[in-house]
């Protein structure tokens, strides 16, 4: 293990799904005493777009290309598309027939530019920094002022 890995913690929500929503993300560097938190809510959402674009910010936030990098999520939506290599069959197929390829694209461009490895985790099953991405992603859905997800409110994902 590199001193310079990172672990991004994700976690994404949206109440009544599709309905407002948002993100979490905890950024840990592994032997440094050095974390980052970052959220975002939207008024109208889907929880596997906040699940997706928790992992995006996470990554987008990294300033140095090839960080190895071990991005821990509770969505078996993202996990498994990226471990299980479907998403870059579909990549393949213009994302014809697949929901967010606007996420899907963005992910695959940064995804890209380092060493990206997946662990699947059980939700809401006590683990710190999972716990705190959920906090992180459902106070930011229930903020005042929330962003909007134009893509999927044009009804173009």
């Amino acid at each position: 293990m590199r001193a310079n890995q990172v672990h991004i913690y994700t976690d994404g929500a949206a109440k009544g799904n599709p309905g407002p929503g948002g993100y979490g993300v905890v950024m840990e560097w592994v032997g440094k005493p050095y974390r980052k938190e970052f959220s975002a809510g939207f008024r109208h959402t889907t929880n596997n777009r906040m699940e997706l674009l928790a992992v995006i910010v996470g990554l987008e936030q990294l300033k140095n290309p090839n960080t190895p990098v071990l991005v821990v999520s509770d969505s078996k939506y993202v996990v498994d598309a990226v471990a299980k290599n479907w998403v870059f069959g579909w990549e393949k197929k213009g994302f014809t027939g697949k929901k967010n390829p606007d996420l899907w694209k963005r992910f695959l461009l940064i995804y890209r530019q380092h060493h990206v490895t997946f662990q699947w985790i059980k939700g809401h099953n006590n683990h710190p920094q999972n716990e705190r991405c959920d906090a992180l992603a459902v106070a930011a859905s229930m903020q005042k002022e929330l962003f909007i997800d134009q893509e999927y409110e044009s009804g173009s994902e």
